[in-house]
């Protein structure tokens, strides 16, 4: 089954740090970009950090550059999200999804396969 499962989210106090992870199954992570999207609540989702197929590349979002690593394991299959000097506007629900063009995008146009979501409270 061809699915991506996020994980890692919670309740984390302003400051602190968090880890997220994005399980990938029945296709293979590297040869794809992938991208981590941030849903507020009463905003729309946004794109904050994206990574090329096979590492080539990598963009953050202003507002988590800096703070926010984008990294993957291809042995396991695996994206991560490590988070750090949590702000309280980083609240939300956090998304990672598939691009098959396996370049960067910074927005949600072409993301094709997507995670239920893991939420993040700050």
């Amino acid at each position: 089954q061809v699915r991506l499962v996020e994980s890692g989210g919670g309740l984390v106090q302003p400051g602190g740090s968090l880890r997220l992870s994005c399980a990938a199954s029945g296709f293979t992570l590297d040869n794809y970009a992938i991208g981590w999207f941030r849903q507020a609540p009463g905003k729309e989702r946004e794109g904050i950090a994206c990574i090329s197929s096979s590492n080539l590349s990598i963009w953050y979002e202003d507002s988590v550059e800096g703070r926010f690593t984008i990294s993957s394991d291809s042995a396991k299959n695996m994206l991560y999200l490590q988070m750090e000097s949590m702000k309280r506007e980083d609240s939300g629900v956090y998304y990672c999804a598939t691009h098959a063009s396996g370049i960067i995008v910074e927005d949600e146009i072409g993301f094709e396969l997507w995670g239920q979501g893991t939420q993040v409270t700050n």
